[in-house]
């Protein structure tokens, strides 16, 4: 969204903030970018709600990352000013991925030739996770059915399906890869948060899946990550909690249209 128009990236969905604020009756009506939302909430969350995966402790006032792969892949961030943060609206979903090792350059070819661009939310997200299996089949020449995401996730923890837990690892680590460049970027060193649909439901496995092994293998900035705390967000309804503070906040701060 860069204007009135609101148009999804995932979803043929579109429409004007002004005629749904005129339509609906409202004073006012502002729009907000999902992970900007949930990056929002982050520093209201109880240690209850969050699950460590590996790292060591936050540095105090130093950015915060935050990534996740649902239908696409969200990005954000929350930059230490003064006594708050201020909040990213990003479209990092979005950069090149590139590859981390031999075996993911032949995956990505496989998928470059069904996209041209291979973006990271290709790869991680809901139909990335399919992108990815499908890839694998071609690369291994396993015969692969047509499965959801859901349904490789399911198997793949459950054990009956060698690709379906191939697929998944892979997910996995790249997710660690994006992850890791992410906090290197930001220079995130109080820690990343992993929201999104598919994550906080992979319960022990991701604990122990290749995801941190991906996050912290940087060459000379291996250490530097090692010691970078990484979360995944089991709050009920997080993103609506962070969505609540946009009242409190001018548009511009947290890059929303109002519609007044």
């Amino acid at each position: 969204m860069t204007d009135d128009r609101v148009r999804m990236t995932n979803h043929v969905w579109s429409f004007s903030v002004a005629q749904v604020r005129q339509r609906l009756k409202l004073r006012e009506l502002r729009v907000l970018n999902d992970f900007t939302a949930l990056a929002l909430s982050v520093p209201q969350l109880a240690p209850s709600e969050l699950r460590q995966v590996g790292g060591g402790v936050p540095v105090a006032g130093n950015p915060i990352a935050v990534i996740g792969p649902g239908t696409g892949l969200g990005v954000s961030g929350l930059i230490p000013a003064g006594d708050r943060y201020i909040p990213l609206h990003s479209e990092g979903g979005h950069v090149t991925y590139g590859a981390a090792s031999v075996r993911e350059s032949r995956l990505l070819a496989i998928i470059g030739r069904r996209f041209g661009h291979v973006s990271a939310e290709r790869l991680v997200s809901g139909p990335g996770l399919v992108n990815v299996y499908q890839a694998l089949g071609e690369l291994t020449g396993a015969t692969v059915e047509p499965l959801s995401p859901a349904e490789i996730s399911r198997r793949a923890l459950q054990g009956d399906c060698a690709i379906c837990r191939d697929a998944l690892d892979t997910f996995c680590s790249i997710l660690g890869t994006a992850a890791g460049n992410l906090v290197l970027t930001l220079g995130a060193r109080a820690g990343v948060y992993i929201g999104g649909g598919i994550v906080p439901k992979l319960g022990d496995y991701f604990a122990q899946s290749p995801f941190r092994a991906a996050f912290e293998h940087r060459g000379r900035f291996s250490r530097y990550l090692a010691a970078v705390p990484s979360y995944v967000i089991h709050a009920q309804d997080p993103a609506l909690r962070g969505a609540a503070q946009a009242f409190d906040r001018p548009p511009a701060e947290i890059g929303l249209f109002a519609g007044e």
